[in-house]
């Protein structure tokens, strides 16, 4: 029996490094009707590959399709719904938030309590830097909310399967 409930997936899609390969995959998803809640693409362990990574929201069965229209795009190589196995995934976080000299103690020690880090520090702002998962970046913003946060730049979720798989 499938999944019907729509759970959050993550798909590692292994494409050819060309041109265009990212709107062909995107467009994939926008005909299908599908939102992509986050994409990141780099180059792989490969020379002349690249690697996507996509967060997208759906039943199993649709994102099985989803896989199957995947593999119809010439350049796409290997497509891995990396949530059917145990994974880390990470996203890093840009942050920069209004800071009084008054009111960087307190921030400096949520920044601390996240493992996070400043990385710039101007006369009436820091930049804090938070790599984490989805669900801890979204708790450090929250939590920087009340001071004003001036910008915010986040990267989208990387992910690997855990182990020697």
């Amino acid at each position: 029996m499938t999944n019907t409930t729509q759970t959050r997936h993550t798909i590692s899609i292994l494409v050819n490094d060309q041109p265009g390969v990212l709107q062909r995959v995107s467009g994939l998803f926008g005909r299908r009707g599908f939102n992509i809640e986050s994409i990141t693409v780099g180059q792989s362990e490969e020379q002349g590959l690249s690697r996507m990574i996509i967060v997208t929201t759906g039943d199993d069965k649709t994102v099985e399709q989803i896989e199957k229209q995947l593999y119809k795009i010439i350049d796409v190589i290997k497509v891995v719904d990396l949530s059917a196995n145990p994974m880390v995934g990470r996203e890093l976080a840009l942050i920069k938030v209004k800071s009084e000299p008054t009111a960087r103690p307190e921030i400096m020690g949520l920044v601390e309590t996240f493992r996070a880090a400043v990385v710039d520090i101007g006369t009436h702002s820091l930049m804090v830097q938070v790599v984490g998962d989805t669900e801890k970046i979204d708790a450090m913003i929250e939590l920087l909310s009340p001071y004003g946060i001036r910008e915010l730049s986040r990267t989208g979720v990387t992910a690997m399967i855990r182990g020697n798989a």
